[in-house]
C-alpha cells in the first residue's frame, strides 16, 4: 500500500511539471537539486486527496522514504506535507528515521520542514514523558550540522511550553560554530522565544558576553565542509554576531 501511494504521488506531480519554472526553482537553491517546477499551492491542491490516508507510523515513514528516493525536490516536500498531516500518529521512535531523512541531500528547506515535524512529535511526547527531549540533546551533539540545526529550532512555536534552560544551553553550545545555518538557527530560536519572554533573552545574550557577541566581521580560519558539516577543505570564513540587536534586526527572517 505504501509503495502504491508513493507511486500515485509521483504520477500526480509528474503530470504538473513545468520545465521553465523548474529552472528558476533550481537556481533559487543554487542549482544543487532538480525540480519539477510546481509551486507550493498547486502541489498541495493536487495532492490533497492523497493525503487522506489511514496509515500507521510505519506506513507513513515508508511512503516518505520512497518519495525521498526521487530526485526532484517536490517529492520531498510532498513527503513532509504527508508527515505533517498525520504527525499525531508519530511517536518518539520516529525521530531517528526523520533525522535520517534530514541528512539525505540536505538543505534548509527540507531540513526545516522536518524540524517542524520533529518538534511536534517531541512536544506531544513531552506531555507524558518529561525525558522526551533527551532525543534532542543527542541531536545537538550530532556530527551533521543539519541535525544540530533541528535540535536548535525544534521548539519553535512552543511558546510558554518552551524549555528555556534547554533553549539557552543549546544556543550556548552552538554559539562557537561559524556555519551560517547554525547561527541563523540560533537567532531564529531566540527571536521566537523573545516574543514571550524578551527580558529572558536579553539577559541570556548579555550574560554570554564575548562568548555570544562575535564581531559582525570576525575573521576565522576554519574548514570547508560536506553536506553534513564534516571538514573537507580548509578555508577562511567570516562570521556574523549573535548580539541581542542582531537577533532583533533579523526579526523578519523566515526559513
Amino acid at each position: 500500500m505504501a509503495e502504491q501511494l508513493a507511486a500515485q504521488f509521483q504520477h500526480t506531480l509528474a503530470a504538473l511539471a513545468d520545465p521553465a519554472r523548474a529552472a528558476a526553482m533550481r537556481a533559487y537553491l543554487r542549482d544543487q537539486f532538480p525540480f519539477l517546477g510546481i509551486p507550493t499551492p498547486a502541489r498541495r491542491a493536487a495532492l490533497k486527496p492523497l493525503l487522506k490516508v489511514d496509515f500507521d507510523q510505519k506506513g507513513l515513514l515508508t511512503v516518505a522514504d520512497q518519495l525521498w528516493r526521487l530526485p526532484e525536490r517536490e517529492y520531498r516536500y510532498a513527503a513532509i506535507d504527508l508527515l505533517a498531516r498525520h504527525v499525531g500518529r508519530l511517536d518518539l521512535s520516529a525521530i531517528a528515521p526523520l533525522l535520517a531523512l534530514a541528512q539525505r541531500d540536505p538543505w534548509w528547506e527540507t531540513v526545516d520542514g522536518l524540524a517542524g515535524i520533529v518538534g511536534d512529535v517531541v512536544r506531544a511526547a513531552r506531555r507524558n514523558d518529561p525525558d522526551a527531549q533527551v532525543t534532542m540533546d543527542a541531536a545537538l551533539r550530532h556530527y551533521c550540522l543539519w541535525v544540530r540545526r533541528i535540535a536548535m529550532i525544534h521548539q519553535l512555536g512552543w511558546r510558554l511550553e518552551t524549555d528555556r534552560a534547554r533553549l539557552f544551553s543549546y544556543a550556548e553550545t552552538l554559539a562557537p560554530e561559524g556555519d551560517f545555518f547554525i547561527r541563523k538557527g540560533i537567532g531564529w530560536a531566540l527571536r521566537d522565544y523573545a516574543r514571550w519572554h524578551p527580558q529572558a533573552v536579553r539577559e541570556f545574550v548579555a550574560a554570554m558576553g564575548g562568548g555570544c557577541r562575535r564581531s559582525a566581521h570576525a575573521r576565522q580560519r576554519g574548514a570547508l565542509r560536506d553536506g553534513c558539516g564534516r571538514p573537507s577543505k580548509e578555508a577562511v570564513v567570516w562570521t556574523c554576531d549573535l548580539s541581542f540587536n542582531y537577533v532583533k534586526i533579523n526579526a523578519d527572517y523566515r526559513c
